[in-house]
């Protein structure tokens, strides 16, 4: 496993009261980062990753904000500066999934994966960028997903993966407009992973991502001497090549 240094470090993970975004937190705090544990309604689930972390040896902080909300972002974020200081890594985890057909999913739930999975990475690394270029230091890093990059598009979760394609496009854009700040931002992009909402008959390697794959990928990133590397996305999918690609 890579091991990045990340002591004296502020780490906002979006969604990390449950699943990859919980892993990646505990995993900075042992680290040596101090985190902000975000949740939108999973408060008890928060409080308890925050806990952890601090068994950890980490500072930890709770802060709770729909990221599709301009407001509520602001909000979050400003609990994160008044307990932990300036926000050194941001990992845009937060995406809703719904597995259903393009033509029976209700437009609120159309809306709802387009805005969490784009609109929150949007908002969240706008609001976190203006401190990165102050400290001539930042770490952004955006949750996508597999085949993402080629242009898979299927008619079942349909804005899930166009949300995904213009995170991707969104990474790259901002990695440009970032290369002389001291700021990198790149992607990590698994396939299915252990606490996926579902499993395909067949997997790669047979199995999912475990969240310590997923959690490589991510490090590589944090590595202080990684600073090179910005625009960059990185599949973790065991070697996945859709057939509808």
């Amino acid at each position: 496993m890579i091991e990045p240094d990340l002591d004296g470090r502020t780490v906002l993970v979006t969604g990390s009261a449950k699943g990859l975004g919980r892993a990646f937190t505990l995993a900075c705090a042992g680290r040596g980062a101090d985190v902000a544990v975000h949740y939108h309604t999973s408060e008890a689930d928060a409080r308890e990753v925050a806990d952890r972390a601090r068994e950890r040896g980490a500072d930890a902080t709770t802060v709770r904000g729909d990221v599709t909300d301009p407001a509520e972002v602001e909000r979050l974020f400003d609990g994160v500066e008044r307990d932990l200081g300036p926000i050194d890594v941001l990992v845009n985890n937060v995406g809703t999934f719904a597995p259903v057909h393009w033509e029976e999913m209700a437009f609120e739930e159309w809306k709802r994966v387009l805005e969490t999975n784009l609109d929150g990475t949007y908002l969240c690394s706008k609001r976190a960028l203006p401190a990165m270029r102050e400290g001539e230091y930042g770490r952004i890093v955006n949750v996508g997903y597999a085949s993402s990059e080629k242009g898979m598009v299927n008619p079942k979760n349909a804005p899930y993966f166009m949300a995904k394609s213009s995170v991707l496009m969104f990474t790259r854009m901002l990695a440009a407009d970032t290369q002389n700040d001291g700021v990198t931002v790149n992607a990590v992009s698994p396939y299915v992973v252990e606490n996926s909402a579902e499993f395909p008959d067949e997997l790669p390697r047979g199995r999912p991502a475990s969240y310590e794959d997923v959690i490589q990928a991510l490090f590589t990133f944090l590595e202080e001497d990684s600073d090179y590397i910005s625009g960059t996305n990185v599949e973790v999918d065991g070697g996945w090549l859709p057939e509808d690609v």
